[in-house]
């Protein structure tokens, strides 16, 4: 059976790649959708990236090495519980914090370019693991998606490529998923949608941030309702 090293949030490169060296396994991102079931270990009424990662670690038990999971400023105080509930539970859990700003942030290339923005997001979170040395036309924005990569990505569909990111996925690509300034920064001439999870701490950043920036606050827990993607559209339409 193959096996993997399983993560969650922005560990540090370095770290990652200790890891990889030492035990020769590919990683799988525990923060992902893979339609696994519910463990109904956690409330029903609950941020749904922290239940991804219980029920992705509990379906795929036998498949994990060892999981590398963020537990400091860099994830969310639910990333440090869920590392304590897995533990408990008997998987080898290795906890980590990203939290260091010593180092200026790595030139942003992904989040300004003119990929989708789908796929703006699945390749700015591999670079958690791997470096990515491709080269992509840049744009001017249009408009601004704030957050986290979305439980349902099928939401990022509706963005125009002209998109930029910000928020906590633009601290990601930087490597300072700590940076709190630079994850309030936005440009403020251009609509923003401002994107969390349901019952996410990031609620409250995203809410103020929307108000400030006369954006759109957007929240979501599991697959996006038509509510949720008829206001997009409409902001986009009118922005």
């Amino acid at each position: 059976m193959k096996k993997y090293i399983g993560f969650y949030g922005c560990p540090s490169r370095n770290i990652m790649l200790s890891y990889k060296n030492k035990l020769h396994l590919d990683f799988i991102d525990l923060d992902e959708d893979f339609g696994n079931p519910d463990s109904k270990i956690l409330p029903q009424a609950y941020c749904r990236i922290i239940k991804n990662i219980i029920d992705n670690s509990i379906a795929l038990r036998d498949k994990l090495d060892l999981i590398i999971a963020a537990v400091g400023e860099d994830k969310c105080d639910q990333g440090r519980f869920a590392a304590y509930l897995l533990k408990d539970m008997g998987f080898d859990v290795i906890e980590v914090r990203n939290n260091d700003l010593t180092n200026p942030p790595h030139p942003l290339k992904i989040c300004t370019s003119t990929l989708p923005l789908d796929e703006k997001v699945k390749r700015i979170m591999k670079t958690v693991y791997m470096e990515d040395n491709n080269d992509y036309e840049q744009c001017k924005p249009n408009y601004g998606y704030w957050g986290v990569p979305p439980h349902d990505l099928n939401l990022l569909k509706i963005f125009p490529n002209t998109t930029h990111i910000f928020g906590w996925t633009r601290c990601v690509e930087a490597r300072r998923p700590a940076d709190l300034e630079l994850e309030c920064y936005v440009e403020s001439d251009i609509p923003t949608i401002f994107y969390t999870q349901t019952f996410c701490g990031k609620q409250q950043l995203a809410k103020y941030l929307a108000e400030k920036y006369r954006g759109l606050f957007i929240d979501c827990n599991g697959p996006a309702t038509q509510s949720v993607l008829a206001k997009i559209e409409a902001f986009i339409r009118l922005g």
